[in-house]
């Protein structure tokens, strides 16, 4: 039941779900839904139709999050290279195994990217022939033109179209899209970039793979509005992206053509346990054959965002005290609180200028508002006792015009157990105007949504320069104490297409690029032509390199560095696990 006006219109909400037939019937006022697979659809429905944003009226999961770029510096044009650094391919391993015996360059595999779109006019995302090695380009931000088959909305380019545009004097007049930003492109061209015919001292992990790009529109303005999202800032929906997802998987041929999908996205809002639904059909791709999942962990370890503690129940009701420092600028947030069972929660809000919220009881399920004499704030408190996907108490806290300075959190936690944990998470640095912040904060479990879900492969960041990691980088582990991150690759100061990048997205690409070549040998070569995500992130972690005076799986390095010539030598038995 395709829907391309109610997908692009900001008068429609789009409701995220696992597929459930009763959903779609006359009982629900939807208009028109898109199938993602047998198991999630996405909703449309007028907003008029429905009460604002809140998660009594719909649930927390059917609200899409958004999600924000992982790269510091984005720059949409090319930067001249003074001098190309290949220490990052070198320290991973991968420059090793692109020369012969091995010969590893991607060739036969297809890296699918979910992003800003890509220059593809660059000579690096060319063969030698000079035809361009990318497949497609879905733009679903261009609706004039014709969209893949099964989708509604944006417009695809494909390789014939390309070729035709690369051919002209003026490429855009025939394939109109492009990356303004410049992010899709550094994490192309880090994966997937070669020197062929470019005139470059350049060179990608994976230079003879081919390339499949999703360049992801940006999110409606309503959900924009809810989350609070600067103006100006990139903000994408999870709706977006899992369209995105399903597209690139396409792409695969089981046993002869491999699909490397890299997500350089990442969000604070979610469990961080890996439940979220989008998580949970980035784990279904990952789990199929010949395909390869990489999402990156985030740059928020650094941030002062998550607040995290185990709570000592020394008594039937303790009281934890959290305070928020609000920066100045700041025009509203959404922050989450969530609680371990089977102990219940309750919080009482303290503003800067002394006003106070009493506790607040949860035994309602409705929305609850809350304003202040003295100050323009306004507190939107939603609850839900039982989450969906974890079976945790969550509250949602959503501040209009909060007064700067520090807001203090009494949250009472009573039960009978012996202690509980709790975590609340502020929203990623770029969904901020400000250093809003935790005085007191923990830089663990801070890797992003959705990289936490437990069949992807999410490496961290360090620099390849010192060795030393990247203080920004996100790290594990994840709630339930699950080993993530899977590992570290390197991305500070990489050299890309656009000139040196830093940023937990560059990682991610730098795997996707080893990846494609590991695929390569797997599935290509016939080595392995069942491999999957799991296969894979094992051998990597295998082969990992590991310093004898640290503590493996760690919350910052996973099982160790990523070092694909090293996976090679213990595969072939030439060096021991």
């Amino acid at each position: 039941m395709a829907c391309r006006e109610e997908m692009l219109s900001n008068d429609y909400m789009e409701i995220l779900l696992d597929y459930a037939q009763p959903y779609i019937d006359e009982s629900f006022p939807i208009s028109c839904y898109e199938v993602i697979d047998d198991q999630f659809v996405v909703l449309l429905v007028e907003r008029n139709l429905l009460p604002p944003i809140s998660i009594s009226s719909l649930t927390y999961t059917a609200i899409p999050k958004l999600y924000g770029l992982m790269q510091e510096t984005p720059v949409p044009e090319v930067t001249p290279m003074q001098n190309f650094n290949s220490l990052s391919l070198v320290k991973s391993g991968i420059l090793q195994v692109q020369r012969p015996p091995l010969s590893l360059t991607g060739r036969g595999v297809a890296i699918g990217f979910v992003d800003t779109g890509i220059r593809y006019d660059l000579p690096v995302f060319r063969r030698e022939d000079g035809t361009s090695r990318i497949l497609a380009i879905w733009d679903q931000t261009i609706q004039d033109g014709t969209p893949p088959e099964g989708f509604s909305y944006g417009t695809l380019y494909t390789n014939e179209q390309i070729n035709e545009a690369l051919q002209s004097d003026d490429p855009l007049s025939i394939v109109p899209s492009t990356d303004t930003i410049g992010h899709g492109t550094s994490m192309a061209s880090v994966a997937a970039g070669s020197n062929v015919n470019s005139g470059l001292t350049f060179l990608g992990a994976a230079p003879d793979a081919d390339i499949v790009v999703v360049k992801c529109r940006e999110a409606k303005q309503y959900l924009r509005d809810y989350y609070f999202i600067p103006e100006g800032v990139p903000a994408y929906s999870a709706t977006d992206i899992a369209m995105a997802v399903k597209y690139l998987d396409s792409f695969a041929i089981v046993g002869s053509r491999p699909v490397v999908i890299c997500i350089g996205l990442g969000t604070n809002w979610g469990d961080h346990a890996g439940n979220s639904i989008l998580a949970r059909y980035l784990n279904r791709i990952a789990q199929k054959r010949s395909r390869v999942v990489i999402v990156c962990g985030g740059n928020e370890g650094n941030a002062e965002h998550h607040y995290g503690s185990s709570v000592t129940m020394s008594s039937r009701s303790v009281v934890e005290v959290v305070e928020v420092r609000v920066a100045e600028e700041e025009v509203g947030f959404v922050m989450e609180l969530w609680g371990s069972p089977p102990n219940l929660f309750s919080v009482s809000i303290r503003s800067p200028g002394g006003e106070v919220i009493p506790a607040i009881d949860f035994r309602s399920r409705t929305t609850r508002n809350f304003s202040f004499i003295y100050e323009r704030t306004k507190v939107t408190v939603d609850h839900v006792l039982v989450e969906q996907g974890t079976g945790e108490e969550i509250v949602v806290f959503r501040f209009e015009v909060p007064t700067p300075g520090v807001w203090t959190f009494n949250i009472t936690i009573e039960g009978d157990s012996d202690y509980s944990d709790i975590n609340l998470w502020l929203p990623i640095t770029q969904f901020l105007k400000g250093n809003t912040h935790f005085l007191r904060s923990t830089p663990y479990t801070t890797l992003t949504e959705p990289s936490m879900a437990q069949y992807v492969i999410t490496p961290s960041t360090y620099d390849d320069s010192n060795d030393s990691f990247y203080i920004e980088s996100g790290r594990g582990f994840v709630r339930g104490r699950e080993a993530k991150p899977d590992f570290a690759a390197p991305g500070v100061n990489v050299s890309t297409v656009l000139g040196e990048q830093t940023g937990s997205s560059i990682s991610a690409a730098i795997t996707a690029g080893g990846s494609a070549q590991f695929m390569q040998w797997a599935v290509v070569e016939g080595n392995d032509p069942l491999v999957q995500t799991t296969q894979i992130k094992t051998y990597f972690i295998r082969g990992a390199r590991r310093n004898s005076d640290t503590l493996y799986p760690n919350r910052s390095w996973g099982y160790g560095q990523l070092d694909l010539e090293r996976t090679f030598a213990i595969i072939a038995g030439t060096v021991g696990g």
